[in-house]
C-alpha cells in the first residue's frame, strides 16, 4: 500500500482517480488548491470525495497568487468565461503553468507526510492545449522534484498520472465501474449554482456521458433567452 498526495480539485477526472487509487488499495491524502479560481466551489466536492473515501483532505489557499494570474475566464474576473470549446492554443479557459504550480505545492506536502508518490488526474484530452500536462513535462518535472527533495522525501519519490492515456468519455467508463457518484463532482468553469450547460468544460462533460453511453445526471441551469 503506497501513501499518495492525490490532487482532487473535485472534477470528474480527479474525483475518478482518486475512486481508482483508493480502490487500489493507497493510502490517499487528498490535496486541493486554491488559485484564485472563479469556480472554486469544486472543493465542496473534493471534501465529498475524501469523506466516502475515508481520506484527509486539505485546501491550500494560493488565492493571493489568483490577481496575478491575468488573461484567464478562470482568474480574472475581466474575462468572460466563453460559450462552447476551444481546439488551439490561446484559450481562454487555460491558466499556463497551473498543473507546475499545482504539483510544487502537493510535491511539498509529499514530504512532509513522506508519501511515496503525488497523482494528478490529467488525461490525453488535455495534451492539445495544455503544455504541462504532457509526458515530457511530467518525466522533467518529477525530475526535478527528486532532485529538489533529495535527502527529505520519501526515496521512492515517484508522479503518477493515471488518466494520462484515456479520454474524457474513457473516465466516465471507468468512473461507473468505481461507482463514482457524478453528481458529486463538479465541472462548470462558471461556479453558479448549478451548472451552466454552456461553458466549454460543460460541453465536455456532456458529450463524454453521450459517448460512453451513460445518462447524464448533471442539473444544468435554465437559461431564460
Amino acid at each position: 500500500m503506497a501513501r499518495i498526495i492525490a490532487i482532487v480539485s473535485g472534477g470528474m477526472d480527479s474525483v475518478t482517480m482518486a475512486h481508482q487509487l483508493h480502490t487500489a488499495g493507497n493510502d490517499l491524502h487528498l490535496l486541493s488548491v486554491d488559485y484564485g479560481q472563479r469556480h472554486r466551489k469544486e472543493h465542496a466536492f473534493a471534501a465529498m470525495a475524501a469523506q466516502r473515501l475515508g481520506a484527509p483532505h486539505q485546501i491550500a489557499d494560493l488565492s493571493a497568487i489568483g490577481s496575478l494570474l491575468r488573461g484567464s475566464s478562470l482568474t480574472d474576473a475581466s474575462v468572460e468565461v466563453p460559450e462552447g470549446g476551444w481546439t488551439g492554443f490561446g484559450s481562454p479557459n487555460i491558466v499556463p503553468n497551473r498543473n507546475a504550480l499545482l504539483l510544487a505545492v502537493a510535491f511539498a506536502v509529499a514530504v512532509v507526510e513522506n508519501a511515496e508518490s503525488v497523482a494528478i488526474g490529467i488525461m490525453a484530452d488535455d495534451f492539445v492545449t495544455v503544455p504541462d500536462s504532457r509526458p515530457a513535462f511530467l518525466e522533467s518535472f518529477i525530475a526535478m522534484e527528486r532532485i529538489a527533495t533529495e535527502g527529505y522525501a520519501h526515496p521512492d519519490l515517484d508522479l503518477l498520472a493515471p488518466l494520462a492515456g484515456k479520454t474524457k468519455a474513457d473516465v466516465v467508463t471507468l468512473g461507473e465501474s468505481l461507482d463514482v457518484p457524478w453528481t458529486q463532482t463538479w465541472t462548470c468553469l462558471r461556479g453558479l449554482a448549478e451548472h451552466c450547460g454552456h461553458c466549454a468544460a460543460c460541453g465536455e462533460r456532456q458529450e463524454a456521458f453521450e459517448k460512453a453511453g451513460v445518462p447524464d445526471p448533471t442539473v444544468y441551469q435554465v437559461w431564460n433567452d
